[in-house]
Parts: C-alpha cells; sequence; structure tokens
C-alpha cells in the first residue's frame, strides 16, 4: 500500500517572550554590522589624520596652531554632532540620523582630496566629525535598545574594537604610504569608501521599538518586534516611558536628582578615558621622536598590534566582570603606566616601552567600556540625549589635550606630559571609586 502523503508542519516559530530574551537573529547581526561599520569609518578617520599629519606640516609649512587644530578638528565636530543631534534622536527617533549622517561624512571625506588649503581640510573634518557625533549618540543606542541583555556588553564593546581596527590601519596606512602631499590627501579621502558601504547598508533598517514606544507607538515597536526579531514585547518593555517635553527640559533632567550623579559619573569617566587616548595616538611620532626610538615605524606598528589586541582581549574581561570594577582597575594600571613614563623619561628606551606598550594595552580594552557604559545610564526617552551629551563633552576633552600635548611637549618635556596625562586617569579612577554604577544587568530596552 502506498504510505499517506507526510504533512510538513506550517506551525510558525514561537515568539520570544521579550525582546531581551529573543535569541540571536540575522537582523541583531545586520544592525552590529552596520554599527561595527561606522565605528570602522570613525577610527579610520580620526586615525588618518594622525598618520598624515607630519606630511602635511612638511609640505604646507603647518604652524604648530594649524597642526592642533586640524588634530583637533573631527574631535570639535563630533562635540556638535553629538549634543546637537543626540538630543535630535531622542525627538525624531533613531532611525533617520542612523542614516542621513552617512551621507553627510562619505561626501565631506570624499572631498578631502581637493582640500590642499588648511582652512577647508579643517572645515571639512568639521563635517565629518559633526556628522560622526550623531552616529556616536544613535548607533550605540539603536544597538543596545535591539541587542538581548545577555549579548548586549559584547556586541557594544566589539564597536570600540571595530573603532580600533580602522584607527590601526590607518596608521598603518599612513605611516607607510602617506609620504608624499597626494598620497595623504587620497589617504585622508578613501575614508569616503567604508562610509559609503555603512550608507549602503544602512538603508531600510527600522525604527528602534524602544524609541515607539517612548513615543507611545506600542502597535508599531510590537510589529517591528515581531517582524526583525521574532520576539514579543515584555511587559517593562511595553510600558511607555515618562517624557520630557523639550529639549532644554530633556538637558535638564540630566543633571535631575536620581540622574545628576550618571551624569556626572559618565562625563569624567568617558573624559578622562579618551584625552589621553587622542592626545597621544595623533601625535605618535612626536613622542616616539622624544623616546629617542630606533626605527619609529616599526615601533608605531608594534603599539598598533598591542592596541588591537588589547581591544580583542578586553571584550573578555567585559563579557565575564562587572562594569564598575573594569573601569575602577584599568584607571589604576593605565595611572601607573603613564606615570612611570614620566619618572623613566631619561631612562633607556625598552625602560621606557614596557609602560608604555602596557598602557596602550589596557587602554585598548578599558575603551571597550566607552560604548556600552553610556548607553546604560539612562532611560529610553534620555539615551540618545545623554550618549550624545557624554560623547560630546568627552570629545571637548579630547579636543583639548589633542591641542595642548604638542605645546606641553615643547615646554613640559616628555616627564612633564605623561605626568599631568596620568594625573588625568588618577582622577577617572577616584571619581569611579566614588560614583560609578554597576549596569550589567540593567534593561536598556525598557522605559526605565
Amino acid at each position: 500500500m502506498p504510505k499517506p502523503a507526510t504533512v510538513e508542519s506550517t506551525a510558525p516559530e514561537p515568539l520570544a517572550p521579550s525582546l531581551d530574551e529573543a535569541p540571536l537573529r540575522p537582523f541583531h547581526l545586520r544592525v552590529t554590522a552596520t554599527t561595527f561599520g561606522a565605528n570602522f569609518s570613525d577610527g579610520y578617520a580620526l586615525g588618518m589624520i594622525g598618520a598624515v599629519l607630519a606630511t602635511l606640516t612638511d609640505v604646507r609649512h603647518l604652524s604648530g596652531v594649524w597642526q592642533g587644530l586640524l588634530g583637533a578638528s573631527a574631535l570639535i565636530g563630533l562635540f556638535f554632532g553629538s549634543i546637537v543631534l543626540g538630543r535630535v534622536g531622542d525627538i525624531i527617533g533613531r532611525q533617520k540620523l542612523y542614516i542621513y549622517n552617512f551621507v553627510l561624512i562619505t561626501i565631506a571625506s570624499a572631498l578631502q582630496l581637493w582640500a590642499r588649503d588648511p582652512a577647508l581640510l579643517f572645515t571639512l573634518r568639521l563635517l565629518i566629525g559633526f556628522g560622526l557625533g550623531a552616529d556616536y549618540a544613535v548607533g550605540p543606542t539603536m544597538l543596545s535598545e535591539f541587542a538581548p541583555r545577555r549579548l548586549r556588553g559584547v556586541l557594544l564593546g566589539s564597536l570600540t574594537v571595530m573603532w580600533t581596527v580602522g584607527y590601526v590601519i590607518a596608521g598603518i596606512l599612513g605611516t607607510y604610504l602617506g609620504k608624499s602631499e597626494d598620497a595623504a590627501y587620497l589617504l585622508l579621502a578613501s575614508g569616503a569608501v567604508p562610509a559609503l558601504l555603512v550608507l549602503l547598508l544602512r538603508i531600510g533598517t527600522p525604527e528602534s521599538p524602544s524609541w515607539l514606544i517612548s513615543q507611545g507607538r506600542v502597535a508599531e515597536a510590537r510589529d517591528i518586534a515581531r517582524k526583525y526579531l521574532k520576539a514579543e514585547l515584555g511587559p517593562a518593555e511595553a510600558a511607555p516611558a515618562e517624557r520630557g517635553t523639550s529639549t532644554s527640559a530633556a538637558y535638564r533632567e540630566l543633571f535631575s536628582p536620581g540622574q545628576a550623579r550618571r551624569t556626572w559619573f559618565g562625563t569624567v569617566f568617558y573624559s578622562a578615558q579618551v584625552l589621553p587616548y587622542f592626545a597621544i595616538y595623533t601625535f605618535m611620532p612626536t613622542i616616539l621622536a622624544a623616546l629617542h626610538v630606533p626605527d619609529p615605524d616599526l615601533q608605531n606598528l608594534l603599539l598598533n598590534l598591542f592596541l588591537l589586541g588589547g581591544g580583542v582581549i578586553g571584550l573578555w574581561f567585559l563579557q565575564k566582570t562587572g562594569r564598575r570594577p573594569l573601569t575602577i582597575v584599568t584607571f589604576g594600571i593605565m595611572t601607573a603606566a603613564l606615570a612611570l613614563m614620566g619618572a623613566f623619561a631619561h631612562a633607556s628606551t625598552i625602560a621606557l616601552m614596557v609602560p608604555f606598550l602596557v598602557y596602550t594595552f589596557v587602554m585598548a580594552g578599558a575603551s571597550n567600556l566607552t560604548q556600552v557604559y553610556p548607553a546604560e545610564l539612562y532611560p529610553t526617552h534620555l539615551r540618545a540625549t545623554g550618549v550624545g551629551f557624554l560623547n560630546g563633552t568627552s570629545r571637548i576633552a579630547s579636543a583639548i589635550g589633542t591641542f595642548i600635548l604638542p605645546v606641553s611637549l615643547e615646554h613640559l618635556g616628555l616627564s612633564g606630559s605623561m605626568y599631568w596625562l596620568a594625573a588625568v586617569l588618577l582622577v577617572g579612577m577616584l571619581v569611579s571609586l566614588a560614583w560609578a554604577p554597576e549596569t550589567r544587568e540593567s534593561v536598556t530596552t525598557s522605559g526605565g
């Protein structure tokens, strides 16, 4: 007898009970990939100016002021972009900024090819920084609001690894290929390539369900959760958050009772992390010259490899330990490393390079926290505003450090410069001891 035909099950895949409990989906990987690409573009753009600045200085006879301005230009733009567009992301949604900021970045990056006048190059890099500032606010925000809780730390932390990859590649290309004027400008303009790829991949990304819920648009959020993430909205996730009524009210809320301590901690933590980083690595050739190292190009490559290795290994610690202890311990190690560089300023090259490599390795791992902590400090209705504010203030600190360091090296020497940079990290450690909250188990997809 013929066997009865087998009837295949057409039952739909069961939905996860909440966004935070959803298994890893292809859409998670898509959002992660586009945010990774944005961080790669950011690291590439910021790393390239430091890599070719010595060449531009020689061929364009740039003064110390112009060197400082060009080194800090994108950082200044990042400040304004993060502050202004972070709040815009809380008002109009994440998705629009998530796409349109990379239109600006792509165009401004390509135009650097013809920006032989330092004032024009400065302006274009301001615009690049302004667009990247939007992504500093909405990129990690979007990823944190889509990612399952158990994977949020490693996914957000990986953003800094991708930033470091872009930064390292820019440093290597600039060091070995950027020796002529034409090559230097071509390398600056090459930042348009990864930016364009990010732009194309982001087209069609839906709005953040958390933001929709914060606007009372729960039905739309539920549709997106079901379609893209195969998940329901949990009870806490579907509860609309209380919203500020204006931009001024939102910024006041950052410093309201119950929130102010987190904002002040985030400001000092982020600024203290990145000020020495950008200052040192923007003027790496100058510092290596002050160290009198043989074959500075090789030493620069070694430092960049330690940057990359520290960032990757730091992800393991980020996933396995709490935010608070990791922040405090890494600040302590970095403080000691730069203080030792100050103390050994006149010692042998090896004695100086050992603490320098330790600082580089630990700093790269600790930098993963800068993508994780800010998004976990704020509720949904303030998240893009808060993340944008912390990114903006940190970039002002970075710009100040980048502008001051060459002057400091000239007047205080390597020893004095390393001491004041170590003092910045010490302040970060002390503030973290006093104020750092533990946010590892926080729910970023809820209204609170």
